[in-house]
C-alpha cells in the first residue's frame, strides 16, 4: 500500500491544475487592441453592476481591484478582472458572478459585472451531531440520537444588503442553547470598519471531563444538567484593503459544573471550583489571497491570533496560534496544498479546561478523527495533491434566474500529515510527546453555497485505517 501511495503522489505531481472558482468560468470578451501595446494604458470609463436585487452596489464595488477613472496597463487588465471576480465570489453573497469588458471607446473601457444572488434567509430545522466528527458519532457512539442537537436556526445573511448577518438559534436535545448574533462588516463610509456582537446561553446533561491515556474523550452523563454557561462578546474589525483583516474581540464567560465533576476530576477547574468567570481578549489577523477561500486551489490563506484569558492567576492563560494554507497550481487540473497549524499556551497549567489542543474543530490530523491530543504546544503539517477528475452541472427541475444550474466538481487526492503535541503533565499516553503521522487517498466534492464534502481513506501510525467523512472546509 505504501508503494502504491508513493506512485500516486508522483502521478499527481506531473499532472495539471484548474483554476477552481465554483461559479461559471467567464470568457472575457475580446476588444480592439490593434492600436495598443502591452505597455499601453487603458482607462476605466465606467463600471455597471446588474443582478444585485438585495446587495448594495457599493458592497460589490468594494471588492474590485480597480475603480472608475483608474489607468491600468493593458497587460494587467485581464489579471485584475480575474482577481476582482474571485474577490466578489468570496464575499459568499453570490452563486455565480461574471466580470468583463462590455464596450470600449479608443483606450477607454467599460466594465460589466453581473451577479446571481444566493438565497439569504434560511429558517431551517436544526439537526447537528455533538461529537467532534461524523465518524465518532457513527462508530463509537452507535449513531445515538441522544447525541444530537435539534431545534430551529434562523440565519438571515445580507440582512440589509450590506453583507451583514443575523443569527438566532433555538436549540434543544443534547445541548439546550439560545444564541443571538449580529455581524455588520462595514459601518463607516470608507467601508473599512465593522462590528460583531453576540450572546449565548447553553446547558447540557453530558460533559467531557477528561481525556484517557489512549487519547479518547471521557464523558459523564447525568439526568440533571451537569454544566451551564453564559457567554457574550463584541468584536471590532478593520479591513484596510482587499486582502487583510484585523479583529479585536473582548468577551465575558461564566460557567458552572455540578459537584460530581470534581469528584471524578478534581483538576477540571482551578482550586476544585464549581464555577468560573473570566474576561478574555483576542486579536486576530487574516490575510486572504486565494481563488476560493473555502476550497483554495491557488494562493495563500493565513490567520494568526493572540488570545488572553482572565485577569487573575486562576484563569490566566495566553495562547498564540497560526493557521496557513498555500495552494500551488501545476496546470489545468491539478494543484498541491500545504497546510500548517501551530499553537502554544503559557503559563503551563494542568487544569483540564485549559488543555484542549488538537482534535477539536479544524485542528486535527486525518486518520486520527477518533482521538484528541491535549497539551500546551504543538503543530500539524499537511500536504495534499489534488486533481479534478470530473465536473457536472445539475439543472434543477424547478429553475429560477439565480439557481438555474448547480455545478459540482470532483477532486481525487493523495495526502500525508505529520504532527506533534507537547504535554508536560501527561507523558505515558499514545499520542502526546511523540511524532504523529498518517497518509491516505480521498475524493472531495465541491459545489455552491460553500459546500465541500470529503471522503478520505486514511492509514495512521497506530496501524489502523478507515474511511472518514468530513462536511466542512479547512479554513
Amino acid at each position: 500500500m505504501k508503494r502504491s501511495f508513493v506512485l500516486l503522489l508522483l502521478c499527481f505531481a506531473v499532472k495539471g491544475y484548474a483554476l477552481n472558482v465554483p461559479a461559471t468560468t467567464d470568457t472575457i470578451p475580446t476588444f480592439d487592441t490593434s492600436f495598443l501595446t502591452p505597455n499601453s494604458t487603458v482607462i476605466i470609463g465606467g463600471i455597471e453592476v446588474s443582478g444585485n436585487k438585495k446587495t448594495r452596489e457599493y458592497i460589490i464595488l468594494r471588492e474590485m481591484t480597480f475603480k472608475k477613472g483608474d489607468k491600468i496597463l493593458l497587460s494587467d487588465l485581464n489579471r485584475k478582472l480575474v482577481e476582482s471576480k474571485q474577490l466578489i465570489y468570496n464575499t459568499a453573497l453570490f452563486v455565480d458572478d461574471s466580470l468583463y469588458v462590455a464596450s470600449q471607446k479608443g483606450n477607454v473601457v467599460y466594465i460589466k459585472i453581473n451577479v446571481k444572488e444566493r438565497w439569504y434567509f434560511f429558517p431551517l430545522p436544526y439537526f447537528r451531531l455533538v461529537d467532534r466528527n461524523f465518524n465518532q458519532w457513527w462508530v463509537q457512539e452507535n449513531r445515538s440520537l441522544a447525541r444530537v442537537n435539534y431545534g430551529l436556526k434562523f440565519t438571515y445573511s445580507n440582512t440589509t444588503g450590506q453583507n451583514d448577518k443575523l443569527n438566532l438559534w433555538f436549540i434543544t436535545g443534547y445541548t439546550h442553547q439560545l444564541t443571538a448574533r449580529y455581524d455588520l462588516p462595514f459601518f463607516n463610509k470608507s467601508l473599512t470598519k465593522g462590528i460583531n456582537v453576540g450572546v449565548s446561553y447553553a446547558r447540557q446533561h453530558e460533559l467531557n471531563y477528561a481525556t484517557s491515556l489512549d487519547n479518547k474523550q471521557l464523558f459523564f452523563d447525568t439526568p440533571d444538567f451537569i454544566i451551564e454557561g453564559l457567554r457574550g462578546d463584541i468584536t471590532y474589525s478593520y479591513r484596510p484593503d482587499l486582502r487583510q483583516r484585523h479583529y479585536f474581540r473582548i468577551g465575558y464567560t461564566h460557567q458552572s459544573v455540578a459537584d460530581t465533576v470534581l469528584k471524578i476530576n478534581p483538576m477540571f477547574y482551578p482550586e476544585q471550583r464549581t464555577q468560573i468567570s473570566y474576561i478574555d481578549f483576542a486579536y486576530t489577523y487574516r490575510y486572504l489571497n486565494a481563488d476560493y477561500n473555502v476550497y483554495p486551489t491557488k494562493g495563500i490563506l493565513f490567520e494568526g491570533s493572540i488570545y488572553k484569558r482572565g485577569l487573575d492567576k486562576l484563569t490566566n492563560l495566553w495562547q498564540i496560534s497560526t493557521h496557513a494554507i498555500y495552494a500551488k497550481s501545476f496546470n489545468a487540473k491539478t494543484f498541491m496544498t500545504l497546510e500548517g497549524i501551530a499553537s502554544v499556551k503559557f503559563p503551563y497549567n494542568p487544569y483540564f479546561f485549559s488543555q484542549g489542543l488538537f482534535g477539536y474543530g479544524n485542528s486535527f490530523m486525518r486518520g486520527l478523527e477518533y482521538y484528541v491530543v491535549d497539551g500546551m504546544a504543538g503543530g500539524i503539517g499537511k500536504i495534499s495533491f489534488n486533481r479534478q477528475v470530473f465536473k457536472y452541472i445539475f439543472h434543477p427541475p424547478i429553475r429560477t434566474k439565480t439557481h438555474d444550474k448547480i455545478p459540482f466538481r470532483f477532486y481525487l487526492k493523495a495526502y500525508a500529515d505529520v504532527g506533534y503535541a507537547y504535554n508536560p503533565y501527561v507523558t505515558n499516553n499514545l499520542l502526546n510527546n511523540t511524532l504523529l503521522h498518517s497518509y491516505g487517498v480521498g475524493l472531495d466534492v465541491v459545489s455552491i453555497y460553500d459546500f465541500v464534502f470529503k471522503f478520505e481513506f486514511t492509514f495512521n501510525q497506530l496501524g489502523y485505517n478507515g474511511l472518514y467523512l468530513h462536511a466542512r472546509n479547512d479554513f
